[in-house]
């Protein structure tokens, strides 16, 4: 128990160090690529973000959604790929190697779809090397570049504000 209160403790300090060693540097090209981060526990619904994301002109072959999982007993294993908190090690290390590929594939866009403040969701946001970061939680503002405040289960209103926004912002 101990020991996890110390593993937790040495990720939270990477991931500070992650966020403040970010150089936001976000480029002016068109989005082409996007990863997805789930909560399965608040959301779990892969196909509609693969609908939803296809009609703002993201091809499919371009879109990578991963889900985390609290526990690996009831997960389907129709879904893309997940992780749970036993593939994360000490001082932000990653212990599954999918996750690994996942962090260090420079996507144009990362939305970051849960509410919820889980270190390792946190970890995976913070580490990962996309290009302009999407979010719902401001429990840290260093996390994103563009924040849109909804709960989870309010998908539509999700995907049209982000719709609007990358819109404005030239990105779609």
């Amino acid at each position: 128990m101990i020991l996890k209160a110390f593993r937790e403790k040495s990720n939270h300090k990477y991931i500070n160090k992650l966020l403040n060693a970010r150089k936001v540097a976000v480029s002016s090209k068109k989005i082409n690529s996007i990863g997805v981060i789930l909560n399965l526990s608040e959301f779990s619904d892969f196909e509609t973000f693969r609908v939803s994301l296809k009609a703002l002109g993201i091809p499919p072959n371009k879109t990578k959604v991963i889900a985390f999982v609290e526990d690996e007993k009831g997960v389907n294993q129709l879904w893309d790929s997940y992780f749970n908190p036993k593939d994360f090690g000490w001082k932000g290390k990653i212990l599954n190697t999918e996750l690994e590929t996942f962090i260090n594939t420079e996507f144009d866009a990362l939305i970051s779809y849960y509410k919820k403040d889980v270190l390792q969701l946190n970890l995976m946001s913070a580490a990962s090397n996309a290009n302009f970061k999407i979010g719902l939680s401001n429990n840290d503002h260093r996390l994103y570049d563009l924040i849109i405040d909804v709960k989870p289960n309010k998908f539509s209103i999700f995907m049209n504000e982000l719709k609007k926004y990358l819109t404005v912002l030239n990105k779609i």
